[in-house]
């Protein structure tokens, strides 16, 4: 298949399925990350994401959304590779506004994804914090309200009702408990899980403002060392 044809099938499918966080509650914004941004694209390719979500609830965000994903079967379960892993949603990074700035070094690999993130989904004003904090981009990455609008790529659906009464009973005090409990969940099974898989140079960030998860960095310093890196700049 050539890589045109390629790009539109896996677009394509990320669209349908990148509606469903249409009812994840607390989430600002999704941007598409990985080989979609990059163009990088082959048949077993998933689908990365980064999600801009409320400060104070993170890891509620990210309950909703491995809930609703795994359910319909399009998550990406840790450690699956190849037909697996095939266009799953990977959700690997959750950022807060404390958090849009990304954690260094900022290498050749950090600055070709970061320069090409595709808004999908979610709050313009928020989009364009993200990228206003990520100034070290050079050049730096500014986000164009209109040329997205005009984008086939951005995505613009009302929010649901489910998210809204969601939204609306999780954000007192009973929303601030909850997100305690899930919190304490959720560091005990990553915990865990860091301690069964050892991957190379892990990229592993688990706190009340951020969410990062890149066990296994090897590819990403292979890529860099060999200058293998497919440099795309999205119009």
């Amino acid at each position: 298949m050539k890589n045109s044809e390629l790009s539109e099938k896996k677009w394509s499918k990320f669209l349908r399925r990148v509606r469903l966080f249409r009812f994840v509650p607390f989430t600002d914004f999704v941007l598409a990350a990985g080989s979609l941004a990059t163009g990088n694209l082959h048949e077993n390719s998933d689908f990365d994401v980064i999600l801009g979500v409320r400060n104070g609830r993170v890891f509620t965000t990210r309950f909703f959304a491995v809930t609703f994903l795994g359910f319909l079967g399009v998550r990406r379960k840790k450690m699956t590779h190849g037909e697996e892993a095939s266009d799953k949603i990977c959700l690997s990074h959750f950022v807060t506004a404390k958090s849009y700035r990304l954690t260094p070094p900022y290498n050749d690999y950090w600055q070709n994804l970061y320069y090409n993130l595709v808004p999908v989904l979610g709050s313009d004003e928020k989009i364009n914090d993200f990228f206003k904090a990520n100034n070290w981009l050079k050049p730096e990455r500014v986000y164009d309200q209109k040329a997205y609008k005009g984008n086939p790529f951005h995505l613009n659906p009302k929010d649901s009702l489910i998210r809204s009464l969601l939204e609306k009973a999780l954000g007192g005090g009973f929303g601030d408990w909850l997100e305690r409990r899930l919190k304490n969940l959720q560091i005990r099974r990553i915990e865990r899980s860091l301690d069964v898989v050892e991957g190379y140079k892990p990229r592993v960030i688990y706190t009340d403002d951020e969410l990062e998860f890149h066990p296994d960095t090897r590819r990403i310093e292979e890529m860099i060392k060999n200058k293998t890196i497919k440099v795309v700049k999205r119009a």
